[in-house]
């Protein structure tokens, strides 16, 4: 999981552009589709033979987002609820074996920068003839999810189809509509059916962060760093992903054959690092309280619970990808923060390993053999997502340090209040200091040492946006 997901709200100026053009080169981001791949892109995708193009099927998306890898519909069904979740299929229009197939495999998933992104796959597919774009007929995975009067699952089916969605909607138009009580019922049964999991999850121990993005505003000529704050809408549609995620996990636990997205428990250390940055930033953690009930308390809007939340991301560092194969199941087949058997499979037109988990499940549905090119495939998937996915952090590393520089650089001796969140090991004068306001994390070096976990105002000494990027302070 990225620390922070950063976007920018206008026109980059001159020297962050060139920055981030410098970042690209520096880490050989892919540019230019090489021609075949581009040509492979064109060919006109195998279509299943189920037309469910009649299901009213919705997206829920960023305002801007053209790359839409899911559809839904919820329904009641009795007592209960039914689930209908569309997945792209990227299957449809990949061959396997094909120069696009290739490139797929050397990028591994989309880079995002704050000025543009570098897609998994040709935007071609990925915001065209792939994305579930509304009013357009598409090939995809058909979830159908059956859920009882509190949420549990009971019932699971998954094949291509047809499908069209009929609407595009976003976060804040969702959250009005709901509120409002204007939402027909497919749409207002998303409050009912996402808190139904919220109150699974506490249940069975599960964390879901409310991290905020951090956004660049571009005011007045210049950019003000600022967080989003999740809305409760961003909560209940992650639910639907989570739920289609796990039951992908039991699918192919039950089929013994798949690729699970695993996470162990968190070190006893990590947690008390985390107790100690609690305190210093005010937030009230008694000893009775668990890490999941403290979290579920915080509110993402608030400046010193959002800049906690950004630190308890560490705790999902340790996540990776487990494949296993005839029914010789893996040590650990769990993820600690959904605290059950998970999956990545909701993202194929984003991420690579999302296309081999839909194959995986279709095949389990279906009772047919898994398709030899997914079984090829398979054991060396782990390290490609493995070094895709540091690939990916550190782009996004790279991308705060840029933009905190540019924001900062003319406010170099200017004194911030902050929070000491890391201390080197083996140097413990140097670590990482997080500000309360703006919400900028950066280097801090001091001779007598640093109280992690502890409260610091520091100077700002130096912020150069120039790649490699660098902000540093110093204790006031």
């Amino acid at each position: 999981m990225p620390r922070r997901h950063i976007s920018v709200t206008g026109a980059p100026e001159a020297p962050l552009r060139a920055a981030l053009t410098a970042l690209r080169t520096e880490l050989g981001v892919p540019d230019a589709y090489p021609p075949k791949a581009l040509a492979d892109a064109e060919r006109p995708p195998v279509l299943p033979p189920y037309d469910a193009t009649d299901i009213p099927l919705f997206t829920i998306d960023p305002p801007t987002s053209t790359d839409l890898d899911q559809a839904m519909h919820l329904a009641r069904r009795g007592t209960g609820y039914r689930v209908r979740y569309a997945i792209a299929d990227v299957a449809a229009f990949v061959v396997p074996g094909s120069a696009l197939d290739a490139e797929t495999h050397r990028r591994v998933m989309t880079l995002y920068f704050p000025d543009e992104k570098v897609p998994l796959h040709p935007p071609e597919l990925s915001e065209g003839a792939a994305s579930l774009l509304p009013g357009q007929t598409r090939p995809a995975a058909l979830w159908t999810i059956d859920l009882d009067a509190e949420g549990r699952t009971v019932a699971v089916d998954v094949r291509r189809a047809l499908v069209r969605s009929r609407a595009k909607l976003d976060y804040e138009g969702v959250q009005k509509e709901i509120d409002g009580g204007t939402a027909e019922e497919p749409l207002a049964l998303l409050k009912v059916i996402g808190r139904l999991r919220e109150e699974l999850e506490v249940a069975r121990g599960g964390i879901s962060l409310n991290v905020p993005e951090q956004e660049i505003v571009e005011r007045e000529g210049g950019y003000e760093l600022t967080y989003r704050a999740p809305l409760p809408a961003d909560g209940w549609n992650a639910q639907i992903s989570l739920l289609t995620g796990m039951a992908a996990a039991d699918l192919m636990l039950a089929h013994g054959t798949g690729v699970l997205r695993t996470l162990p428990a968190a070190p006893d250390g990590a947690v008390g690092r985390l107790r100690r940055t609690a305190h210093a930033l005010h937030i009230d953690w008694p000893h009775h309280v668990s890490y999941a009930a403290l979290v579920r308390s915080l509110d993402p809007a608030v400046p010193h619970h959002a800049a906690f939340l950004q630190e308890c991301t560490t705790l999902l560092r340790g996540a990776g990808y487990t494949v296993f194969r005839d029914g010789v199941l893996p040590l650990i087949t769990t993820h600690s923060a959904v605290a059950a058997p998970y999956a990545h499979c909701t993202a194929p037109l984003r991420r690579l390993a999302d296309r081999y988990a839909s194959e995986l499940c279709l095949a389990a549905v279906a009772g047919e053999p898994v398709p030899e090119w997914v079984l090829a495939a398979l054991d060396s998937l782990p390290q490609e997502m493995a070094e895709g996915g540091r690939r990916a952090g550190t782009v996004e590393r790279a991308c705060v340090d840029i933009v905190e520089a540019a924001l900062l650089k003319d406010r170099v001796g200017e004194v911030f209040d902050g929070c000491v969140v890391e201390v080197e090991e083996r140097r413990p004068s140097v670590g990482v200091v997080q500000l309360e306001s703006p919400a900028v994390i950066g280097r801090v070096e001091s001779p007598d040492g640093l109280p992690l976990g502890e409260r610091l105002r520091v100077r700002l000494t130096q912020a150069d946006p120039s790649h490699p990027a660098r902000v540093r302070f110093v204790p006031a």
